[in-house]
Formats: C-alpha cells, sequence, structure tokens
C-alpha cells in the first residue's frame, strides 16, 4: 500500500503536530506502507518521510522544479521524481498513492485534500482519503463541511467518505476496509 500524505512545509507551533507525524511514519515504515509525499525536507513533511525511512520503509517524493532548485528537496529518499509544476506533482501524486490523508498544514495542505476528496466524490477515484485530526486540528473544517449538508450544497455521504483520526493503526483498518461512495451508496 502507498499513501500520499499531505502536510504542512512547517512544523507548526505545537511539538505535537511532529510527534503525531513521526508517530505515523513509523507506523508505515514498520508495516510496510509506503509514502509518497510532496519530496521536502522541511516542516511535517521532512519529519513524517525521515520517520518512514528510520523505520525501514520506502518513501516516494514528488517535487516540482522550482521548489527543488530552492534547495528544499529532501535527499535520502527512496525515489525522488522532480516536475515541472504543481500541476504535475499532484497527478502524480495521485496516480502513485492507493490513498490520501491530510496531516495538520496551510493552504496548500487544505488544497491537496480538497482536490482528492472532491475527485472520489466524483468517482474519479475509489480510493479513501482522511485527515489526521491531531489534537481537534480539523474540526472547524468538519464543522464547515456540516455547515454544507445543512444549507444543501453536500450530501453527508460525502462528509461520512472522508475518514478522520489521529492513530496510525485506526487510519490503516480504514484504509484496508474503505468502500467508496459508489460502491457503499447505491
Amino acid at each position: 500500500m502507498k499513501v500520499a500524505v499531505y502536510c504542512g512545509s512547517r512544523s507548526g507551533n505545537d511539538p505535537l503536530y511532529a510527534d503525531k507525524a513521526r508517530e505515523l511514519g513509523d507506523y508505515f515504515g514498520r508495516n510496510g506502507i509506503e509514502l509518497v509525499f510532496g519530496g521536502g525536507h522541511v516542516g511535517l513533511m521532512g519529519v513524517v518521510a525521515d520517520a518512514v525511512l528510520a523505520a525501514g520503509g520506502r518513501v516516494h517524493g514528488v517535487i516540482p522544479e522550482h521548489l527543488r532548485d530552492r534547495e528544499l528537496a529532501h535527499s535520502g529518499l527512496t525515489e525522488l521524481h522532480v516536475v515541472k509544476n504543481m500541476h504535475e506533482r499532484k497527478a502524480l501524486m495521485a496516480d502513485l498513492a492507493d490513498g490520501f490523508v491530510a496531516l495538520p498544514g496551510g493552504i496548500g495542505t487544505l488544497e491537496e485534500l480538497f482536490e482528492a476528496w472532491t475527485w472520489g466524490q466524483l468517482g474519479l477515484h475509489q480510493k479513501p482519503c482522511a485527515i489526521y485530526n491531531v489534537n481537534g486540528f480539523f474540526d472547524p473544517l468538519l464543522a464547515m463541511a456540516q455547515t454544507m449538508e445543512r444549507a444543501g450544497f453536500l450530501k453527508q455521504q460525502y462528509i461520512d467518505m472522508l475518514i478522520q483520526t489521529d492513530q496510525p493503526a485506526t487510519l490503516h483498518r480504514a484504509f484496508e476496509g474503505y468502500q467508496s461512495p459508489e460502491e457503499k451508496w447505491l
């Protein structure tokens, strides 16, 4: 199994974010789950990649030329794909991954999560999407999704398709047992 992880290029203000990223990466490495990520050595991206590698796992980075050229590329990966731009990065990450999980991060993390989640809603892939809800980080997003549902813009089944946890083993089980909305709600 290969899992794309979207997360911050910063570590955030709370050390818990890095601790939970390290815990997830360690779990991936020890359980043969390969990491697909943005290819950087900074922030939570670097933390999760380093943890997978330290646990003996495989890590596939995908980085655009303009970020590699700023010396942000992680130099110790199993595989590093250098692509022309962010669009190619997201497309290749989606192709490589069997599922997607967002850890705490900024607007780039949200944009990547929303794209994967939307593509799942539209049936463009049948891969699980998750949020790693460390210390309630994504609670405001989930509240907004409920507001969208009450206002008639989002069906509950598409909120329910977003796996929510902050435990590695729970995430792993949810990914293994995932049924896309087309399979689950027809």
